[in-house]
């Protein structure tokens, strides 16, 4: 594996989960693979999970890791080619990313949309020139468009917690004060839609006018505005806001009760309830839900560990080859 960036960089979702159950039950079964090895974490916006975990993931096998909050500590990047460096930008992503490449055998890149120019964002300019310019293998810690180490993640936890061989589960839109990327919903709705092309859920994406989500993300997924028709005999409900994709970036006013909570969850199957956090409570989701027996968000979190250390895992037998 040389880049981890989408689902399409994983050929069985069923293997790749089932390496990082196994990668779980033994944590250090791999310690020796990354001995001498050196994983470079670089932050251009905060991260607590991503962060924590892929470090834990790193040591686990054996790396050594370094961290730079890009935001804080580096230079400001300029990535567009052929214009002169005479405004606030000081270090071009050219020389910044092959740099880092120098020093490290593994690379990992954060960094979130504007929500200004659809187009910049979701042609992913800065990742990809990242990868091209760094020269190793890299994995998204999170990008404009998606955050992959997450949807990994979150179908490792619905494999460990489903009561069916392929559970219903709901990407269901949930109210913000601000407007939000679509990177996580965008996500977990690729990975979900591949999952049920390969006969793992049924998916469904439920959310209010006006907030769809590129078609690209969403193929073979049953979609509706209608919150209790998605919720019917639902398995599992994901919960996420986001922000327009069509009039990017804004957020349309919603009348209805989009909160989940024990009333809404009547209407499932005893569902159990996720979201990548950190989660605004009573607002994206209520305590009695985060508080109760139906909440899998510590579970779900505690499981980024082994999601970035499958994938890291498999970087370095790429390497060792």
């Amino acid at each position: 594996m040389k880049r981890f960036f989408s689902v399409a960089d994983v050929d069985s979702l069923d293997a790749i989960v089932k390496e990082a159950l196994e990668l779980k039950a033994y944590p250090n079964a791999n310690e020796s693979l990354g001995k001498h090895k050196m994983l470079g974490l670089v932050f251009l916006n905060p991260s607590l999970r991503t962060r924590l975990s892929t470090q834990k993931a790193a040591l686990n096998l054996g790396m050594n890791v370094m961290v730079m909050n890009m935001d804080k500590d580096g230079w400001a990047l300029e990535t567009q080619d052929g214009v002169v460096m005479n405004g606030t930008t000081v270090e071009h992503i050219r020389e910044a990313a092959a740099v880092m490449g120098e020093y490290c055998d593994i690379l990992g890149l954060r960094s979130f949309p504007s929500l200004k120019d659809k187009e910049a964002d979701y042609n992913e300019d800065l990742f990809n020139k990242f990868m091209k310019f760094c020269g190793v293998p890299v994995v998204s810690l999170e990008s404009a468009t998606r955050h992959p180490l997450q949807s990994l993640t979150d179908l490792i936890t619905i494999t460990e917690h489903k009561k069916v061989a392929k559970p219903k589960v709901v990407l269901a839109w949930a109210p913000h004060v601000k407007a939000l990327p679509q990177a996580v919903p965008n996500s977990f709705a690729e990975w979900m839609s591949k999952a049920q092309e390969q006969g793992l859920v049924d998916f469904t994406v439920a959310h209010p006018e006006g907030y769809d989500l590129a078609e690209e993300f969403t193929t073979g997924a049953t979609i509706t505005n209608n919150l209790q028709e998605a919720l019917n005999s639902a398995d599992f409900v994901y919960v996420k806001n986001w922000s327009s994709y069509k009039e990017y970036g804004q957020v349309y006013p919603v009348s209805e009760n989009w909160m989940m909570d024990n009333e809404k969850l009547k209407f499932t199957n005893d569902a159990k309830v996720m979201h990548c956090l950190p989660v605004r409570r009573d607002l994206e989701l209520s305590s009695e839900i985060l508080d109760g027996p139906n909440s899998l968000v510590i579970k779900e979190a505690s499981n980024r560990v082994w999601a970035a250390q499958v994938v890291l895992k498999r970087m370095l037998e790429s390497l060792n080859k």
